[in-house]
């Protein structure tokens, strides 16, 4: 029953609501990667260690043909923590460029603060390394230009570390939205709610962390000169300085799973606000940011709105969403299953109800009854609806399956899902949402180019 009932929604066919109330059907369990000869291996450093850093650590560990052989971070401690869990032989460093200089590793993944994005990626390039980078891929909209031309002019891999667009559920909302099941694509909303500490960034700071455990000076690179401070160094998501704020780190995600679905570029309008509501703890990002943005008719689609919020205050448990409104129905987008809501609304015009024809006469009425009767004799429903929702199978991680595109882009040459030129189209609109919400006016953004008009 679930098979046909899964053609039944593709093709457009509107199953009963008993079906749809059973239509679960978990997807399949991606193939495994295969094995590679000693001789096949890929070196790979990770510079920045931080919770990405280790994330990204964990899965080159797990990676067929990958080895982790260097790291490199500002902080002792974590340098420690590295040789603790992969190994005294693992080699460490403060100096990223110890590790740009090694003729041995292939590939380097930068996990660093958003302001050393760029640079490191560039220099790496240059150096002959493929390069995982980090969402967003860069920390000003003016840096962009410059890392997809070394790309193209080096002609190294760069895969942006925004995992959802190679999960398999994206591609399975990709799939469904492409099969035309809503019709056409009228409003997107997505949402990203927090209510904790450490989603709002108030991670932990070690007791030993000083002016001699942290090299500070190096993180500092071309950010505004202040004083060694441990706040601005282990929570620098918070600080304009460092990071991209909510709309680099979350807005991103949504924009990056968005794009791959609709096949779309990125909009051309783009207006923000919100503010400062909640985390009143000497940040300079706001920690309630919504959005608008319009994105301007394809061959692919006709023109949509979307509209983003994050909130750092929400305590309800729908922290997180992403919804396709449709002419003709809604697919609901989750980082572990994908929803299709059918709800066609039928064109015979209102009757009954809370309508105008009880403004009519009595003799009016009853003349409209005749007249509706003869025009519409089926007793169909004003909307049909239906369900059916596919999941990802338990444990499945797309962390796992972006790396897998990132060094089969490396050994055999295949298009990453996330290059220099989609990951600056994600990237971009985010970065325009600040200077949105700090400029306080409506951006106008070209997303063919990727840049500010």
């Amino acid at each position: 029953m679930k098979k046909a009932l899964s053609t039944a929604i593709i093709t457009g066919a509107t199953p009963s609501l008993m079906e749809a109330a059973q239509s679960i059907i978990e997807l399949p369990t991606p193939q495994q990667s295969k094995r590679y000869s000693a001789n096949n291996q890929i070196n790979v450093a990770v510079i920045g260690m931080g919770i990405m850093g280790f994330s990204n650590a964990e899965t080159t560990v797990a990676m067929p043909g990958a080895k982790l052989v260097a790291v490199c971070d500002l902080y002792s401690g974590r340098l420690d923590r590295a040789k603790e869990v992969y190994g005294k032989d693992l080699f460490t460093t403060k100096n990223y460029k110890e590790i740009l200089d090694r003729k041995d590793i292939d590939a380097v993944i930068v996990a660093t603060s958003d302001h050393w994005h760029d640079r490191i990626s560039i220099e790496a390039m240059n150096k002959g390394k493929h390069v995982y980078c980090e969402k967003p891929m860069v920390h000003k909209l003016e840096e962009g230009a410059e890392v997809i031309a070394t790309q193209k002019k080096t002609g190294k891999v760069l895969q942006v570390g925004s995992q959802r667009v190679s999960s398999i559920v994206t591609l399975k909302t990709q799939e469904l939205f492409e099969s035309g099941i809503i019709g056409d694509l009228v409003l997107v909303e997505t949402w990203m709610d927090r209510h904790s500490s450490n989603g709002a960034w108030q991670y932990s700071i070690p007791t030993d962390a000083n002016a001699g455990t942290v090299d500070w000076n190096n993180f500092i690179g071309d950010a505004p000169k202040v004083p060694y401070d441990p706040v601005r160094f282990f929570r620098w998501r918070n600080y304009q300085d460092y990071g991209t704020g909510i709309a680099g780190d979350l807005f991103v995600h949504l924009f990056s799973g968005l794009h791959t679905v609709t096949s779309s570029k990125g909009p051309d309008r783009i207006f923000a606000t919100g503010g400062l509501r909640y985390w009143k703890d000497g940040r300079d990002v706001p920690d309630l940011i919504t959005g608008v943005y319009d994105y301007p008719a394809t061959p692919q689609h006709p023109a949509f709105t979307l509209q983003t919020r994050v909130n750092f205050a929400d305590g309800s448990e729908s922290g997180e969403g992403l919804r396709l409104i449709g002419t003709d129905g809604v697919i609901s987008m989750g980082w572990g299953s994908v929803k299709v809501t059918r709800h066609k609304i039928s064109n015979r015009p209102s009757y009954g109800g809370w309508d105008s024809f009880e403004t009519f006469t009595t003799a009016q009425q009853k003349e409209y009854e005749k007249w509706f009767a003869s025009q519409y004799p089926e007793s169909k429903p004003a909307i049909i609806e239906s369900d059916l929702e596919f999941r990802a199978p338990k444990g499945y991680n797309a962390n796992l399956d972006h790396h897998l595109n990132f060094y089969a882009g490396i050994r055999e040459g295949k298009p990453v899902k996330e290059d220099a030129l989609f990951g600056m189209r994600a990237a971009g609109p985010a970065l325009a949402s600040n200077k949105s919400y700090f400029e306080k006016k409506i951006i106008q953004w070209d997303p063919e180019k990727a840049k500010v008009v």
